[in-house]
């Protein structure tokens, strides 16, 4: 059975193009230590969606070519970070930007970070869960509030 952190905190929530052209997934973004130096990015499933390894999805990105040559987990953790703190700071539309709530993440792997980065120290990911059930539900239909410019 995997590891399940658990927290409360603000929490942003937003549809993620994990695979290009049409793969869609649910994504979360939230922090947890005494000030914020733990990222936490996870999916939320959907029944509809197979589940998202969210690590090899960042690798896809070739993270390295931005963060450097300090390993690749360095620069995929980074990248995941990045995704998730840039849903908050600039949110797309249909994003849920929750405070407050109570959360848990289903843990598929934690990365030390060699330096900070977006103020975090290290990386928690995997399958992230809202408690409260009308949330949670609120969460998932994400997707359906995506907005698309053009043709």
């Amino acid at each position: 059975m995997a590891k399940l952190i658990k927290g409360v905190g603000r929490v942003a929530v937003f549809a993620w193009l994990h695979t290009w052209p049409d793969g869609w997934a649910v994504g979360a973004y939230t922090t947890m230590g005494e000030f914020g130096d733990t990222a936490i990015v996870g999916y939320v499933p959907r029944p509809d969606v197979a589940d998202v390894p969210l690590m090899d999805v960042a690798a896809r990105h070739e993270p390295s070519k931005l963060y450097g040559s300090a390993g690749a987990r360095f620069a995929e953790a980074c990248w995941l970070i990045c995704t998730g703190w840039s849903s908050r700071m600039a949110p797309k539309p249909g994003t849920l930007d929750l405070r407050d709530v109570a959360w848990s993440l289903e843990l598929d792997g934690t990365t030390e970070l060699k330096q900070t980065m977006y103020g975090h120290d290290r990386l928690h990911v995997g399958r992230f869960a809202l408690t409260d059930p009308d949330l949670h539900a609120q969460a998932q239909k994400v997707l359906e509030s995506r907005v698309f410019i053009g043709g």
